[in-house]
């Protein structure tokens, strides 16, 4: 009786966990050959990055408003960059799995040779570092407006997007010791040596 129990767990466990890894898997691979859409619907749950460090070259920052299935919107700070290197990567999203309660799904990489991306966008909620040095740095600059960074081709040709709204861009930025929390993650291409995924019980999340 205890096996079967514990196997019908499991399939539990499995039926919840396998898609979030497949899904997981499956941005990877788009990223990497730089197939990703423009923009999608969000699932509207939320998910921890870290980093040691982030060096992006064609920096730019503007407000924007994503939306779920559901319907519902989200407003975000859109973080974008034409190239980026990322040391020491980490990314964590919390599952909720009937009877076993809260598993932590985290991505790490990039510990020994850096992360490399294009066209990175982070759509976030929260953001925060220990130190930020920008080169050639505009804020208040429309967001209409932006060159010096990209702004993402679907958010331009969102009704959400606001030409005349506050941006800010620069020609470079290195951030150290940086957290985010994020709804949506895109780029042209993501390429993360020493990639690692993993499933913990409980909250083990990147910060």
């Amino acid at each position: 009786m205890p096996q079967r129990v514990g196997r019908t767990r499991w399939r539990r466990f499995a039926a919840v966990l396998v898609p979030s890894v497949a899904a997981c898997a499956a941005l990877g691979i788009a990223m990497g050959q730089g197939v990703l859409a423009a923009s999608f619907l969000i699932s509207g749950k939320k998910f921890e990055v870290s980093a040691d460090t982030l060096t992006a070259r064609g920096f730019s920052s503007y407000s924007m408003l994503d939306v779920t299935r559901q319907g519902e919107t989200v407003p975000v700070l859109v973080t974008g960059s034409r190239h980026s290197t990322i040391s020491a990567l980490c990314q964590s999203v919390l599952v909720e799995v009937p009877v076993l309660g809260v598993q932590t799904l985290k991505l790490t990489g990039g510990k020994k040779r850096p992360i490399e991306a294009s066209n990175l966008f982070l759509d976030t909620t929260f953001q925060s570092a220990g130190q930020a040095n920008f080169k050639g740095l505009d804020q208040g600059i429309a967001q209409g407006e932006i060159t010096k960074g990209p702004i993402n081709p679907g958010d331009r040709k969102s009704r959400f997007f606001d030409p005349n709204g506050f941006g800010q861009q620069a020609t470079s930025v290195v951030l150290t010791d940086v957290r985010v929390t994020a709804v949506a993650l895109t780029a042209g291409t993501f390429n993360i040596p020493g990639l690692r995924v993993q499933i913990e019980h409980g909250r083990h999340e990147c910060f």
